[in-house]
């Protein structure tokens, strides 16, 4: 939350260099308060607990946030159905809003060419959609691989072997409001096949990657204006997950390497340790916060906002610039 501050102190110039809200007196009064809307595009077979896992990093931060869950209708699910009847809607039901925030979760399809994903056409209608109507969007793993495709032509490649396991990643910078309050390196689950292409993502001026690691590459990504946010990791995980995604595998006979830097002396046996926490529930609260202090009070605003903020930086990178706002 940002903090309020009295008119003209001298600290405003040096907190706001440092990424961080302050708000001051007159502004403060001003500020109109009311529950942020985020809807959830939950893409993975495992509904209940991925949805859980999201709503309890949403949950930490002080802001009220009222959920929809969206599902696609061009994809027959086959786990969870009756769950996805009573609780989600499709796109065509809640495409007439605008929302503050919008998360798209993952799917385990990253093998696969995005064009032969059955949903892609209806993934991309929702992504089109929210480039107008929704301020900020979070894409996570195979979600963060298919908005950086769509939107922005940087192509995947698929890795020679899993990268499974808890991963170091250093913050590329110390000031930026999304990852405001992290140690410079700090851990990140990761869980996939593919890889984005860091050439393609470097010479694109619209994106930042705001922490990179030796072994996983870019694991975390944003336009400047932070209307898109790219996690290629897994900051949502619970302290089990790569267990249970292990011993899944394990059971069925399939091909699987332990997950590294997570089981205490590489023992499944052992309890892991849960390392990437505090930097899960601070990259959310970061996200809820700016998303907060942005967007307008009238949601029907959202698309006008998102304009200006669009306009405002290509207009700035034009120049060379990146936007101060930011």
């Amino acid at each position: 939350m940002p903090i309020n501050i009295p008119d003209g102190l001298p600290a405003k110039r040096i907190l706001q260099q440092e990424r961080i809200f302050a708000l001051e007196e007159d502004v403060a009064r001003k500020q109109q308060i009311r529950p942020l809307h985020v809807a959830l595009l939950n893409l993975m077979p495992t509904k209940i607990e991925t949805e859980t896992q999201i709503l309890r990093l949403i949950s930490k931060s002080p802001i009220q946030v009222s959920v929809d869950f969206m599902r696609v209708s061009s994809h027959e699910a086959t786990h969870a159905a009756d769950h996805l009847v009573k609780f989600y809607d499709t796109f065509d039901d809640l495409k007439h809003n605008n929302y503050d925030g919008l998360i798209i979760t993952g799917a385990p399809v990253e093998q696969m060419p995005f064009e032969e994903v059955d949903y892609w056409d209806e993934l991309c209608q929702i992504m089109d959609w929210a480039q107008e109507h929704v301020l900020s969007t979070m894409f996570l793993c195979w979600g963060a691989f298919a908005g950086l495709y769509h939107l922005h032509g940087i192509h995947k490649r698929l890795l020679g072997s899993k990268l499974f396991g808890v991963f170091p990643q250093r913050l590329c910078d110390e000031y930026n409001f999304l990852t405001n309050g992290f140690d410079e390196v700090h851990n990140m689950p990761h869980s996939r096949h593919a890889a984005p292409d860091e050439k393609e993502i470097d010479a694109d001026p619209a994106l930042q990657v705001l922490s990179r690691g030796e072994t996983s590459g870019p694991a975390l990504i944003a336009t400047r204006d932070f209307h898109e946010i790219y996690a290629l990791g897994h900051f949502e995980y619970g302290r089990d997950t790569l267990a249970d995604e292990y011993w899944r595998d394990f059971h069925a006979g399939l091909p699987i390497q332990l997950p590294l830097n997570y089981f205490p002396d590489d023992d499944p046996e052992k309890q892991p340790l849960f390392t990437w926490r505090s930097h899960a529930n601070l990259l959310y609260r970061n996200w809820l916060n700016y998303v907060y202090q942005t967007t307008p009070y009238e949601l029907e605003r959202v698309p006008e906002v998102v304009a200006e903020l669009r306009e405002h930086t290509e207009q700035l990178l034009a120049k060379g610039g990146v936007p101060s706002k930011f």
